[in-house]
């Protein structure tokens, strides 16, 4: 049973969640959200807790930082983006239950005050932006459960979800491996 409140966008992504665990869910409805959706996402991140479980995809990502934006504190769960393809679809309700409860059991808090720990000096030292780079944040951003983004992207991630310099220096051991 998951204490938190999963946000997902549609009906076929409540099915795959309910075959993964044990939770609440609310629907955002894709973009087209409802009156009263921010209403009961707030009343429901203050009771339980929220976490954000979109798709990998544009529109999920997009649904994710409105959401974050607007509603403080909320996690956010992430699912590598193979791992959600079906038929060319790609979408949350394509995962396995496993990938599913991973995700939600990795998912990390969204810290109001940013960080500054990571700079974009860092990001080249760490071989995270430039020419092949793209792979190299791909999978270190799914060891580190915080997805994948460009390197401007990546670099917000890594301050904003607190990570720490040993977290991502193991990764990226990992990752040479």
């Amino acid at each position: 049973m998951i204490k938190e409140i999963i946000v997902v966008e549609g009906r076929d992504d409540v099915t795959a969640v309910k075959k993964a665990c044990d939770c609440e869910i609310i629907i955002t409805g894709g973009y087209h959200f409802p009156k009263d959706l921010f209403k009961r996402l707030k009343k429901a991140q203050k009771e339980k807790g929220l976490i954000v479980l979109t798709d990998p995809d544009y529109a999920g990502e997009r649904i994710r930082k409105i959401i974050n934006k607007n509603i403080k504190g909320v996690k956010n769960a992430y699912i590598e983006q193979d791992k959600t393809i079906k038929n060319g679809d790609i979408g949350i309700e394509n995962a396995k239950p496993e990938d599913i409860l991973n995700a939600l059991k990795n998912a990390k808090a969204n810290f109001e005050d940013t960080r500054d720990e990571f700079s974009f000096d860092d990001m080249v030292y760490y071989e995270l932006t430039g020419p092949g780079s793209k792979n190299r944040r791909e999978i270190v951003g799914n060891l580190l459960s915080i997805g994948y983004g460009n390197s401007k992207q990546f670099l917000k991630r890594l301050n904003k979800y607190n990570i720490s310099r040993k977290e991502l220096e193991e990764a990226l051991l990992k990752f040479e491996r």
